[in-house]
C-alpha cells in the first residue's frame, strides 16, 4: 500500500507528518470559512448551514480530545450517545451554530490546537476510544484529517467553490480502503472474505495501489472521486471510479469511512 510522506522508515508512521497533513487540511478550510460572509448559507446536508459544519468539527475535535484525556468520562459520553443516537450529532452542531461565527471560529481553532498537542504528546501503541472501534494515534490523526476535508467538502458545494487537490487524500483513500468491513457491518451485513484492490490515480499523476493486485473484485479511478465516495460526498455515478465485481459494487455503494450509523450520501446526479 502507498503510504506517502507520512511513512517512517522502517514502514511506521511518522507522527509529526501525519499532523502537519491534519494542520494544513485544517488552515485550508480555515481560510475559506474566515472569509464567508453569512454563515448560514445551507450545504448539501440536509438541515446543515456552514455554521454546523465548522460547529461539528469543533465538537468533534473536542469529543476527540476528551477520549485521549479522561477515558472514563469519554465512555459516558458514548452512552449517552447510543441512548440518542439519531440525534447526538446533530444536537452537537446545532449548539454549536447557535454561536456568533466568530466566536465558533475561535473555538474550532483552539480545540484543534488542543487535539493536536494531545495527539502529539500520546505515547506510542495508545488505542483510543470513539464511538465506533477503537483507533490508534495514525488512525485518529488520519480520521481528523477525513473528516476535516469532508465537512470542508460540503462547505465548497455550499459556495460554489472548488479546491486543488492535494497529496492528503492519499490518507483518506488508504482510510476509505480500511473501513471497507466497518461499512459492511454498519449495514448489517458480512464483509467479503476475499480483498479486493483499488488503484487511484493521485493529484501529481502518481498511482496509488491498495490490496492484493490479483484481487477479482477492483476499483480504480481519480483519488479524488474514490476520496468523495467513501465520504459519501458524491454518489458513485457521478464519478469516473470503474467498479469491476460484484463484490466491489456493493462495497461502493455503501462505503463510509467515517463511525457512527451509515449516512445517507448523496444522490445520484446531485453533481453531475
Amino acid at each position: 500500500m502507498a503510504e506517502g510522506r507520512a511513512a517512517g522508515p522502517q514502514g511506521g508512521v511518522d507522527r509529526t507528518a501525519l499532523l502537519a497533513d491534519l494542520r494544513a487540511e485544517s488552515e485550508q478550510l480555515d481560510e475559506v470559512v474566515a472569509g464567508v460572509a453569512d454563515w448560514r448559507t445551507a450545504t448539501p446536508a440536509p438541515g446543515w448551514t456552514i455554521a454546523h459544519q465548522i460547529a461539528h468539527l469543533a465538537w468533534t475535535d473536542r469529543k476527540a480530545h476528551l477520549a485521549l484525556t479522561d477515558a472514563e468520562a469519554f465512555q459516558a459520553d458514548v452512552e449517552r450517545a447510543l441512548a440518542d443516537a439519531d440525534r447526538f450529532v446533530d444536537r452537537g452542531a446545532e449548539e454549536g451554530a447557535a454561536q456568533d461565527p466568530a466566536q465558533l471560529l475561535q473555538q474550532w481553532r483552539d480545540g484543534r490546537e488542543a487535539l493536536a498537542a494531545a495527539l502529539a504528546e500520546a505515547p506510542e501503541g495508545a488505542r483510543i476510544p470513539w464511538y465506533g472501534p477503537p483507533m490508534g494515534l495514525a488512525s485518529t490523526i488520519t480520521a481528523r484529517l477525513m473528516e476535516t476535508w469532508a465537512h470542508g467538502q460540503d462547505v465548497l458545494d455550499a459556495l460554489g467553490r472548488r479546491r486543488a487537490s492535494t497529496d492528503r487524500l492519499r490518507h483518506i483513500a488508504r482510510l476509505g480502503v480500511r473501513t471497507r468491513d466497518f461499512a459492511y457491518s454498519a449495514h448489517g451485513l458480512a464483509p467479503p472474505e476475499e480483498p479486493f484492490h483499488v488503484e487511484l490515480a493521485g493529484p501529481a499523476g502518481e498511482v496509488w495501489n491498495f490490496g492484493p493486485k490479483h484481487a477479482q473484485d477492483r476499483v480504480a479511478g481519480p483519488a479524488l472521486d474514490f476520496c468523495l465516495v467513501v465520504t459519501q460526498r458524491r454518489h458513485p455515478d457521478d464519478t469516473d471510479l470503474v467498479v469491476s465485481g460484484a463484490g466491489a459494487r456493493q462495497w461502493i455503494g455503501i462505503a463510509q469511512a467515517f463511525a457512527g450509523p451509515p449516512g445517507a450520501g448523496r444522490k445520484a446526479g446531485e453533481f453531475a
